[in-house]
């Protein structure tokens, strides 16, 4: 496997030293505190927007969002966990949204998923703060089983928007740790996400980064 120095010296080359120590160093990931104060609301509207961008141009659910906002009531999770068949019937003909009746249907889904989480760990955001990132496979199961359309992309895109250091696995960085002989090829199985994780955790020990700009300096290291 390659030393992360060597995929950063590629990274380096490709786009300059400054470039690079820029972009991983802006916008970094929450500490735990601040992902702790983040209310229960905050972590279903997320999850809901993530849903919805999937598979769709991601500019047109930010041009719509504030109208999701107003329908869901600001993604109240004690409204959405006594929701009924009556509320997903009038959000399917609304407007104000993206009419997707799978996608609807997993809010009320998900906020009972999070109201779960809530209690059994004090909140949300302190679940996710307490997830070591050396595990995020780990996370990212948790939430693919425990909620409604948070598998794959989906729940990666939900980590990294929400503040939680977390990899990404985007096509360039699939690409980087092919060429890092991390995995074959595009990784699913939880063999190869156990190697990627792995991976992350060696890089992160040797180099003292997070998983976020381990995960950038993946991706600007392959061309494209």
């Amino acid at each position: 496997m390659q030393k992360f120095s060597e995929i950063a010296e590629i990274a380096e080359k490709r786009h300059g030293v400054d470039v690079m120590n820029t972009l991983i160093n802006t916008d970094l990931p929450k500490s735990s505190k601040e992902l702790v104060a983040i209310p229960d609301d905050r972590w279903l509207a997320m999850a809901t927007r993530c849903i919805f961008q999937a598979g769709f141009n991601w500019k047109v659910i930010d041009a719509k969002w504030p109208g999701f906002e107003e329908a869901f009531e600001g993604f109240d999770i004690g409204r959405w966990v006594l929701s009924t068949d009556d509320d997903l019937d009038a959000l399917v003909s609304d407007t104000r949204i993206v009419r997707n009746g799978q996608k609807i249907a997993s809010v009320p889904l998900n906020a009972r998923f999070f109201a779960q989480v809530s209690r059994e760990h004090g909140g949300v955001g302190k679940w996710v703060a307490d997830w070591p990132s050396t595990d995020e496979v780990g996370l990212l199961d948790a939430l693919a089983k425990g909620g409604s359309r948070l598998g794959g992309a989906t729940a990666q895109y939900f980590l990294r928007f929400m503040g939680k250091d977390a990899f990404l696995l985007s096509r360039d960085v699939m690409a980087a740790l092919v060429r890092a002989g991390v995995v074959d090829k595009p990784a699913t199985s939880k063999r190869a996400l156990a190697a990627i994780q792995e991976a992350f955790n060696t890089w992160s020990a040797e180099s003292g980064l997070g998983m976020t700009q381990i995960s950038r300096t993946l991706a600007r290291s392959i061309d494209g």
